[in-house]
């Protein structure tokens, strides 16, 4: 009866056919807008409900990574002392660029979502091995952490010796960093480097390949510069008969302090990135509500003309 009432006034039918919503290809396009405005709105509400749940995520991942931050650095702090004098003694050996086979002993963690900790000793380690292959030279490379081996094995899977994955499990220790070095001495590299980063601040690290005196070298040098670099300190028994250990010693001073370093700006660099990743959620978050809110604008807007339209019709 409505609609033949409308009719009956000589009504024009795009507009009967807006109010009755059928018939006609007008009324078709306006459900059809409807049903649009709705869905969209639908979307965008779900974004933002998935992105305001990554918000409160990233936020608690900060709040972790700061506390185990403090921790690292404790550690660090308290190793450090540890690591420095056989490295401070090892430093006074001579040292000459030679050429020969060498080993890169790369340093990375079992965990991602730091930043650009791990891909940056990755790249360190890959241009490492392609300047010592373009030289004639054979690399090897030890690997650390997942995310290490992840980042090199598709390339170069065939330079691996050793990889030792999933070592942050446990809480690090100088047992551990031995295990390690036992594992380098038995590879009995010709030279080493330790690729690794070096914690300078809550915003900053660098990335380092550190030379490590291996044996063969220490054999291979003046014996003259050898002994004028180790009298300075007293060995007892002499420094031949505990030459080996101190070595293996070295090893593993070397590994430690280079992990210890590399965790604490691993949590630093996880710290600034979940603290980028919710500034970029609120500003996400705030983009979708403008949207969001147009869109309801313009859904009322519409629902609000199709109403006077019906209501000046009849």
């Amino acid at each position: 009866m409505f609609a033949r009432h409308i009719l009956s006034r000589n009504a024009t039918p795009a507009l009967s056919s807006r109010v009755l919503g059928c018939g006609m290809e007008g009324g078709s396009t306006s459900i059809e807008m409807q049903t649009r405005h709705v869905a969209s709105l639908k979307i965008v509400k779900q974004r933002m409900r998935s992105v305001e749940n990554i918000k409160k995520i990233t936020k608690a991942m900060k709040m972790v990574a700061a506390a185990k931050l403090k921790s690292d650095q404790r550690r660090m702090d308290n190793g450090m002392p540890f690591c420095r004098p056989v490295q401070a003694l090892f430093e006074r050996l001579p040292r000459e660029e030679k050429t020969g086979a060498i080993t890169y002993l790369a340093v990375t963690s079992d965990k991602g979502l730091c930043g650009g900790v791990n891909s940056a000793v990755a790249k360190f380690t890959r241009l490492g091995v392609v300047n010592e292959e373009a030289k004639g030279n054979t690399a090897k490379v030890i690997c650390m952490g997942v995310k290490g081996v992840s980042a090199l094995k598709r390339l170069y899977g065939d330079r691996f010796s050793t990889t030792l994955e999933e070592v942050g499990k446990s809480p690090w220790n100088f047992a551990m960093a031995s295990m390690v070095g036992e594992r380098v001495l038995a590879a009995n590299p010709n030279r080493l480097k330790i690729v690794s980063n070096t914690f300078k601040s809550m915003v900053s690290y660098d990335t380092v390949a550190a030379h490590t005196v291996t044996l063969q070298e220490a054999q291979g040098m003046d014996k003259a510069e050898w002994s004028k670099a180790m009298d300075v300190y007293s060995f007892e028994p002499s420094i031949y008969e505990v030459w080996n250990d101190l070595h293996d010693f070295y090893y593993g001073a070397s590994i430690y302090g280079a992990y210890l370093q590399s965790a604490a700006s691993e949590q630093s660099a996880r710290v600034t990135a979940m603290d980028n990743a919710s500034k970029n959620a609120s500003e996400m978050l705030e983009k979708l509500s403008l949207i969001y809110n147009r869109a309801r604008q313009a859904k009322i807007t519409t629902e609000l003309c199709e109403i006077i339209s019906g209501a000046s019709a009849v």
